[in-house]
């Protein structure tokens, strides 16, 4: 599914919004979660999951290139966890 999937299906879901209200809707939606995350702080959607960012430490890798170590520094990543109903929907279970 793609953003455009998502902005077709909510155009169906509410009559009366045009296909670029939708779109300014559905990327309302992904800006904030964006801009939360960027921030630090943790978005949850009940039923669905929540999203959060971890810190990766710093490690020693290889280039798998040449085969050199090299050093990748800490950074800080995107994080999903599913919700409960989520899982149990995935996993053919109704929830």
């Amino acid at each position: 599914m793609t953003r455009i999937d998502l902005v077709t299906i909510t155009q169906e879901a509410i009559e009366g919004l045009n296909r670029r209200q939708c779109e300014v809707i559905v990327n309302s939606i992904f800006d904030a979660i964006r801009d939360a995350l960027a921030a630090g702080e943790k978005v949850e959607l009940r039923g669905f999951g929540s999203f959060k960012v971890r810190q990766r430490r710093s490690r020693d890798g290889r280039n798998p290139k040449t085969g050199e170590p090299v050093h990748v520094p800490p950074k800080t990543v995107p994080y999903f966890k599913p919700g409960k109903e989520l899982r149990e929907r995935v996993n053919g279970k109704t929830a």
